[in-house]
């Protein structure tokens, strides 16, 4: 993992899966430098990942007041209950549905949990942060939310893109990647982790986009996918033609072990 600003008052911790077939995803967890410090998500739970120690390196965990879990996917929770344990005055923001979900491997304890639902806000000392629900997700229990103050909107899911590179997946602007790949690359990630697109009505679909608009943040902070500075319009233009996009096909077992034929295991030469 490792760290950058994005704008005054957020750290990203940045990190990012290879999926073979569609490129390099970005996972992502952030630090808001509010009053009240708040961690944004916990990164992977892959054993070679040491989440807590890289949020050592921008903020003492023991200092920590609040953390979002924007939904309990498991790439959004590896260092949760770690994050828990050293830092005894955090609660958890998360719903009703995300703190039952949880229960289903390793139970939250109930008196870290703070319930927020979209439409509703938390005040973290020196600003109120705004829940909303992003129109593309692929959890029930997902919940984002807009900081006015920095004009920064923690999106979740929603605008994330797989990146051409690792180095790029884990950059610090994603303007480096061209306007024309990176609007591709959305919309594949929409068909892939939003599957439903295709089969909703498109007018009730836009209409969940136009709190985006209405917002205009200046910065939009994505769990897959480098900080966007200045280009909220056109990535909302472009999830806008998500359900007209190609529908996602993954590989069927004959293209895996296409896949496997080619791979050299580690330790075979």
């Amino acid at each position: 993992m490792s760290t950058h600003k994005a704008g005054r008052d957020t750290t990203v911790l940045s990190d990012c899966l290879e999926v073979p077939g569609i490129g390099f995803i970005p996972v992502n967890a952030f630090v808001l430098h509010s009053e009240q410090p708040l961690v944004v998500d916990t990164g992977l739970g892959l054993p070679d990942r040491n989440f807590l120690e890289t949020l050592g390196s921008v903020l003492d965990p023991v200092d920590v007041r609040w953390i979002w879990l924007t939904h309990p996917d498991r790439d959004h929770t590896g260092g949760l209950f770690d994050l828990l344990a050293a830092a005894p005055k955090a609660r958890v923001v998360t719903t009703f549905i995300g703190a039952g979900i949880m229960s289903t491997e390793r139970p939250l304890p109930l008196d870290r949990v703070f319930l927020v639902n979209p439409g509703q806000s938390l005040d973290v000392g020196d600003r109120t942060l705004k829940a909303f629900r992003p129109p593309l997700f692929d959890n029930p229990a997902t919940v984002g939310f807009y900081d006015d103050r920095s004009r920064t909107c923690f999106s979740s899911d929603c605008f994330g893109a797989p990146m051409p590179s690792a180095e790029l997946a884990v950059t610090d602007n994603v303007g480096d990647l061209a306007a024309e790949q990176l609007r591709d690359a959305q919309l594949l990630w929409a068909t892939v982790d939003s599957p439903w697109i295709h089969a909703i009505d498109t007018d009730k679909y836009l209409a969940t986009v136009q709190p985006l608009r209405t917002m205009d943040p200046e910065i939009v902070l994505s769990t897959h996918l480098p900080p966007a500075v200045g280009l909220a319009p056109s990535m909302i233009d472009t999830i806008t033609t998500a359900p007209a996009a190609d529908p996602f096909v993954g590989p069927d077992q004959q293209a895996l072990e296409q896949m496997l034929a080619g791979f050299e295991p580690a330790g075979s030469r």
